[in-house]
Order: structure tokens, then C-alpha cells, then sequence
């Protein structure tokens, strides 16, 4: 019986001994714990988009592209619409005049 009482006391003694360390794990994971919702948080909010914005973005988007299209090919545009008049000018005046090409 004796035994049994000095195995007893060296386990309670052992277990009082892992208290700080137990400790330390619980401070560790209530860190931990905070640490996951904070980025939870932080996730949620990064992911999180205004409902309208995006349709504005595309439009601004769609506008740029098309102004940097005309800025590239100025003189494609000018040489096309000027092609465009004249042959509209040209049908027009052979249609006035009663003459058909």
C-alpha cells in the first residue's frame, strides 16, 4: 500500500509540474484563437465588395480602352471616315443628278 501512496505522490507531484507549461498552452491558444478570428475579419472584409462598383469599373474600364484606340490608330480612323464621306458624298451626288454607276 505503501507504493501505491509514493506513485501517487510522484504523479500529483509530475502534474503540478506541467501546471506553468499548461498554462503556456492555454495563453498559446487563446492567442491562437484570437489571432484566426482577427484574420477571419480582416479576410471577410478584403473579399467584401461594394455592389455597384464593378459595373463602374468596367465602364471606366471600356472607356480608357477606347480612347487609347483612338489615340494608336488616329490616322486609320481619319483615312476610314474620310473614305466613308467621300463615297457617300460621291452616291449621293450620282443619285441627285439621276445618273446611276
Amino acid at each position: 500500500m505503501k507504493n501505491v501512496y509514493e506513485m501517487m505522490e510522484a504523479i500529483r507531484t509530475w502534474l503540478f509540474s506541467l501546471e506553468p507549461f499548461m498554462r503556456l498552452y492555454g495563453v498559446m491558444m487563446n492567442l491562437c484563437g484570437k489571432a484566426r478570428k482577427r484574420a477571419d475579419s480582416v479576410f471577410r472584409q478584403a473579399m467584401a465588395t461594394d455592389p455597384g462598383i464593378d459595373g463602374i469599373l468596367v465602364t471606366v474600364g471600356l472607356c480608357i480602352i477606347a480612347l487609347l484606340l483612338c489615340v494608336v490608330m488616329k490616322n486609320s480612323l481619319a483615312e476610314f471616315i474620310q473614305t466613308i464621306v467621300s463615297s457617300m458624298t460621291k452616291e449621293a451626288t450620282n443619285i441627285l443628278s439621276g445618273t446611276r454607276a
